[in-house]
């Protein structure tokens, strides 16, 4: 019997995943259930429940070391709690309590969906082999994480290279969180779409005004919606060159919705970062798609539970 298998829940506004994972990041168990549509509390609480349920009947479960949580945020690790902005009946939950409940002694390490998203890319993915990265997921919302020195660096409460809410433009349009001109206000989805709705781009037949719809139509050569997209890219450009010139990264991975534009946010994205990223030691960063997909929130909270077992393990001698 294996004995040194993570377990793994991945909680967003969409679906709860589960899976055991093997210390190759190899997922042997799946198990999903659909985030409650009208996303009660409670009944987010039961589909969480199901997906735990699912996985300690199964006879694997007895190789399971840590638990490992990646959920939308914002995220509390000191406290234990998640207040995710897409599930409203969830405000200062304490997750890791409830899930304690269901798996008894076991450890369980809570971490932001950004935090897990790089902890998978750095195991498995884009940012394997490098010591130092930024990874991001640019969606609806824009998150991310880091590795410093080779380890995930989820910093005190989970949320550590949340870069979503580096403010770049210091006069922008005001961010849901507060701020202004944060990179979130510029570089997600439902942003680089209304940017274009507001300058005059106007969707097809279909209707569609989601970025992916901005995106093609970039592509077919429509000038206001190439502007928003290379205005979304050079947000991203300023906010990986403001984290390179603090912790020296080597390599930035973006996933998410928005990078699925290819090489209609890349191509402008690397040209912005020649501008920003000036200085002798955070020039020639890599900048490349995520490869995780779908797996990154469970495989990325396996690492983090993993990691943190690593850690609690090892007793220096004096």
């Amino acid at each position: 019997m294996q004995t040194d298998l993570s377990a793994a829940l991945d909680i967003g506004g969409t679906k709860i995943a589960g899976a055991l994972v093997d210390e190759r990041g190899t997922l042997l168990v799946r198990t999903t259930r659909p985030t409650p549509a009208d996303q009660d509390g409670a009944a987010v609480l039961r589909a969480l429940a199901e997906v735990v349920t699912d996985l300690t009947a199964r006879p694997e479960w007895a190789g399971v070391a840590a638990v490992g949580i990646g959920s939308a945020g914002p995220v509390d690790a000191r406290r234990g709690t998640v207040s995710p902005v897409n599930i409203p009946g969830w405000r200062d939950f304490p997750v890791v309590a409830e899930v304690q409940a269901l798996v008894g002694a076991l450890p369980v390490v809570l971490v932001g969906d950004g935090v897990a998203m790089t902890a998978a890319e750095h195991w498995q993915g884009a940012a394997r082999g490098y010591t130092n990265a930024l990874c991001m997921v640019v969606s609806t919302g824009v998150g991310g994480g880091l590795v410093l020195d080779g380890q995930l660096h989820p910093g005190p409460t989970g949320n550590a290279g949340h870069i979503g809410h580096i403010s770049v433009d210091l006069d922008g349009d005001p961010c849901p969180c507060g701020a202004r001109g944060c990179v979130e206000r510029i570089a997600s989805g439902p942003n680089i779409a209304r940017r274009a709705l507001e300058n005059g781009w106007r969707p097809g037949l279909g209707g569609d005004t989601s970025a992916a719809a901005v995106a093609a139509a970039a592509r077919a050569g429509d000038p206001v919606a190439r502007h928003s997209f290379e205005r979304a890219a050079q947000a991203l450009a300023a906010g990986i060159a403001a984290t390179a010139a603090l912790v020296e990264i080597e390599i930035a991975v973006i996933g998410g919705g928005v990078a699925g534009a290819g090489d209609t946010l890349f191509v402008p994205l690397r040209r912005a970062l020649d501008d920003y990223a000036t200085l002798s030691f955070v020039r020639g960063i890599t900048v490349v798609p995520a490869q995780m997909g779908t797996d990154a929130g469970v495989v990325g909270a396996a690492a983090a539970a993993a990691q943190q077992s690593r850690l609690d393990a090892f007793v220096p001698t004096v």
